[in-house]
């Protein structure tokens, strides 16, 4: 690694951090998601008892009270945002913010058989992150790497996957109600057509996602000797899917 500064430069006022690069195209599972260009990407801390339902009007208002002026992607996040880190490799820039009060749990040998999960139904609302609690993991990866429409879209998996990697064995959980992910790649950059873990950019990805997430998990807990929820029933707003779905073998159709 060099002494440079990561491509993807992050700076944090007024509980809003803004990870920058000119030009980019974002890829977001968050709040308003999907594609689009812009010069940056957010991740907004919101207050407790936060009740707010015109998202895109107060994502304006912190914004501009944190004297941010070019819209972007916008993750939301109980978590402070002094507790976001970073970490890069190569083309590679990633920043998390971690919490666990509202974990979700995936037992692989479920005792309920029911119709029903153990859902707590104001914890989430099912769409990314659009009502937080003072859980959630939120990821931003930008790649200086000009990526095919594919392969920006696989980063996302790629991306989630080392962060349900991360926080199972940091947590014993692979995720919360309201984890959300926003990719993003140059498209003047070097064009690359892949980014599956054994590529450069996927293995990078991976690397700079754990080392963020568990750095974050780390000043959100450990430096303030807080402690993790042991299961999803001692969290504050935790869910498992206690429930099984029908197996089948799809159609063999004949030629």
């Amino acid at each position: 690694m060099t002494a440079t500064g990561p491509a993807y430069e992050a700076v944090r006022r007024d509980g809003v951090l803004r990870a920058a690069r000119s030009g980019t195209e974002w890829l977001s599972t968050g709040w308003n998601g999907g594609r689009r260009t812009a010069d940056c990407a957010y991740n907004v801390t919101v207050p407790d008892g936060w009740d707010r339902t015109d998202l895109e009007a107060y994502v304006d208002e912190r914004l501009e009270r944190a004297d941010f002026d070019a819209g972007g992607p916008t993750l939301l996040t109980g978590v402070e945002q002094a507790d976001a880190r970073g970490a890069r490799r190569g083309s590679v820039t990633a920043y998390a913010t971690a919490g666990i009060s509202n974990p979700a749990a995936l037992p692989m040998d479920p005792e309920d058989d029911s119709d029903s999960s153990t859902v707590d139904p104001d914890s989430t609302t099912g769409d990314g992150d659009a009502t937080p609690g003072r859980g959630t993991v939120n990821i931003v990866v930008g790649t200086t790497r000009a990526l095919a429409p594919g392969a920006l879209a696989n980063l996302v998996a790629v991306a989630a996957e080392a962060k349900a990697a991360t926080l199972l064995a940091e947590t014993g959980f692979p995720g919360t109600t309201t984890d959300a992910i926003v990719v993003g790649h140059d498209p003047t950059g070097e064009r690359t057509a892949f980014s599956g873990s054994g590529t450069d950019v996927g293995s990078a990805t991976r690397a700079c996602v754990r080392e963020a997430v568990r750095a974050s998990l780390r000043a959100r807990y450990a430096d303030r000797d807080e402690s993790l929820p042991e299961s999803a029933a001692d969290a504050t707003h935790g869910v498992s899917t206690d429930v099984r779905a029908e197996v089948f073998r799809p159609t063999l159709e004949e030629r």
